[in-house]
């Protein structure tokens, strides 16, 4: 029996092995792919292999070209004013929501939770058209509050993840302070408000990281090329007659670098947030 045990597990481990190692070179070959790539010259991208190795890992050509002739450095600024914006007034809106439908009783209060799920079901390419038709008709395109605008509409999730987060804070805390004579207002941002440090990090990486990428609307919304984002800034290189590879491959690896130096420097903070702010309750 114990034999019969050993040998299932043993080949369940293999199987759970093998699967995780699958897993592991299907996410990395891309990002392999795409060092290799942004450090060949245009007559060794066309000459060799896409996993041929470069002739010099010193050729940084490519990086300076794709840096200056999309004007990355004008699109990371776009991209951080859009992100600082967006994110505070998401985490604003998000929680002070969750508040109010924690906290209080109120006709429609369950209506109300009901079409925030109902919203969340809905495909946004769906309703692409009727908000484009609102931006022009506000003459709110071409703009870049306008684009912060539409990212700054009602996260769902967010909402979530701090009702979650509020069902775990006790509702004395509110009572006490309210008792001591604080308002609503003053219970919220001085009580209840910086306790959600977790449940804000959590929202903070998931929104954040949904922004940074962001293309469709960036491509829609911001036409003007002193409008363009880091993530639109990749498609200088692309074109009708072909696309330079080399220089894409390049300017990926230079939107990478501000989005791993956040995580190397806050990884506690993103693990405790996402362990505790995302699945609390």
């Amino acid at each position: 029996m114990k034999m019969k045990r050993s040998l299932g597990g043993t080949i369940f481990d293999v199987i759970k092995y093998i699967s995780l190692i699958l897993a592991s070179i299907i996410a990395l070959v891309p990002v392999v792919v795409c060092v290799l790539t942004a450090f060949k010259t245009n007559e060794e991208y066309a000459a060799t292999s896409v996993l041929d190795l470069p002739h010099s890992f010193a050729y940084f050509d490519n990086f300076k070209i794709a840096f200056e002739q999309a004007n990355m450095l004008r699109c990371f600024v776009n991209t951080g004013i859009v992100l600082v914006v967006v994110l505070a007034v998401s985490v604003l809106t998000g929680s002070m929501l969750a508040y109010v439908l924690n906290r209080f009783t109120f006709p429609g209060r369950g209506m109300i939770e009901n079409l925030f799920l109902f919203a969340s079901l809905l495909p946004g390419i769906a309703m692409q058209v009727t908000i484009y038709q609102i931006m022009y008709n506000l003459q709110l395109i071409n703009h870049l509050y306008g684009y912060m605008i539409v990212l700054m509409g009602t996260d769902i999730i967010s909402i979530y993840i701090f009702l979650q987060f509020f069902e775990n804070l006790s509702t004395s805390l509110d009572e006490s302070a309210i008792l001591d004579g604080c308002t609503y207002f003053g219970v919220f941002f001085k009580i209840l408000f910086p306790l959600l440090k977790p449940a804000i990090m959590t929202t903070l990486v998931l929104k954040g990281v949904s922004v940074y990428n962001e293309y469709y609307a960036s491509n829609l919304y911001l036409q003007r090329p002193e409008l363009k984002t880091i993530s639109t800034a990749l498609y200088t290189f692309t074109g009708p007659y072909g696309n330079q590879y080399n220089y894409i491959c390049a300017g990926v690896l230079i939107t990478i670098i501000p989005i791993l130096v956040f995580f190397l420097v806050f990884q506690k903070q993103v693990y405790s947030g996402m362990a505790s702010g995302a699945v609390k309750g």
